[in-house]
């Protein structure tokens, strides 16, 4: 069952969206796979941060959330269940049904409001349909669709890893995600809602890709802002960058500047035609606050202080 996200990430319910960010990075950090390898219990954890970012850090979720519109794992809560949701209960006096009884059944089971007969005929011989209330020859209804949200880590997604969910019966599936799919598609997964007297209904999977610490997505792409060393970027050479399929070495061009975009190719989402995107790898030159030895090099250098990088934008 999913947990309280405020919980999770450790945050007040008044906290605010700056207070959120803050402790989700801070936990996406010390839980990442990348760190914890060996660690089952930390790679738990870092879904659980993830999944509950993606609730409250979504201004648009949270409220729905704090107004019990959706439930901890984003999925939306049935009209029945809103219903069940009272002000006694509210107040620690336990549950009990709010508005109409009659529109209640009516949504839970699918059907019109009942008027006295109908709701009398709408049983025969213990359940539901096959009486007279029912019109005798109408198709049985199949049980309710059930709703799901899946929030997919970030890296899993790209590498389209299958997904397990469990169902409200208990019952947990493997789920295949489809190439090139887009975050809040939705898959219809067949017979695998309430039962019915027809059938059981289906389940309504919603994919949500969760955020990343330092990734984002864009189509098939995986952007990422590297910062590199003021040597690195004068001199060129070789360094560590993460992916999403682990760490690889990427060579930095001689006189390279903040900016400057480097193309790391299958590093990123599986297209629709099963064919990995590319990672692109932004350069932000990091230049130390307080060298001196920097400093006076730079008072020194009379060319580069004359040429003006700027003379383009005024002609």
């Amino acid at each position: 069952m999913a947990k309280d996200p405020y919980s999770v990430l450790g945050v007040a319910r008044t906290a605010s969206e700056a207070e959120i960010k803050k402790a989700y990075r801070k936990l996406a950090k010390e839980l990442h796979p990348d760190r914890n390898k060996n660690d089952p219990k930390a790679a738990e954890r870092f879904s659980d941060v993830t999944t509950a970012y993606d609730i409250i850090g979504d201004a648009d979720k949270r409220a729905q959330f704090d107004r019990g519109e959706i439930g901890p794992d984003g999925a939306p809560r049935s009209a029945f269940e809103q219903a069940y949701r009272t002000r006694g209960n509210a107040a620690g006096g336990g549950f009990g049904f709010e508005g109409d009884p009659m529109d209640i059944f009516s949504q839970f089971f699918g059907g019109g409001r009942a008027s006295g007969a109908g709701f009398g005929g709408g049983f025969s011989g213990g359940g539901m349909g096959g009486g007279a209330g029912t019109g005798g020859g109408r198709p049985r209804p199949r049980g309710r669709s059930v709703e799901y949200r899946l929030t997919i880590p970030f890296e899993q997604a790209a590498r389209l890893e299958p997904q397990r969910l469990t169902l409200r019966t208990g019952k947990t599936i493997e789920i295949k995600l489809p190439p090139g799919f887009t975050d809040g598609q939705q898959l219809r997964l067949a017979g695998q809602g309430d039962p019915g007297p027809g059938g059981a209904g289906d389940a309504l999977v919603t994919l949500h890709v969760g955020p990343h610490a330092w990734f984002a997505r864009e189509g098939d792409q995986v952007l990422l802002d590297l910062p590199v060393r003021l040597d690195e970027a004068v001199l060129g050479g070789k360094v560590k960058v993460p992916t999403v399929d682990g760490a690889v070495m990427l060579t930095i061009p001689a006189g390279s500047n903040s900016g400057k975009v480097l193309r790391l190719r299958g590093k990123g989402f599986t297209g629709k035609d099963g064919t990995r995107g590319d990672q692109m790898v932004t350069l932000l030159v990091d230049i130390p606050a307080d060298d001196p030895k920097l400093k006076a090099f730079v008072e020194s250098w009379s060319e580069g202080r004359t040429a003006n990088p700027r003379d383009h934008l005024f002609k």
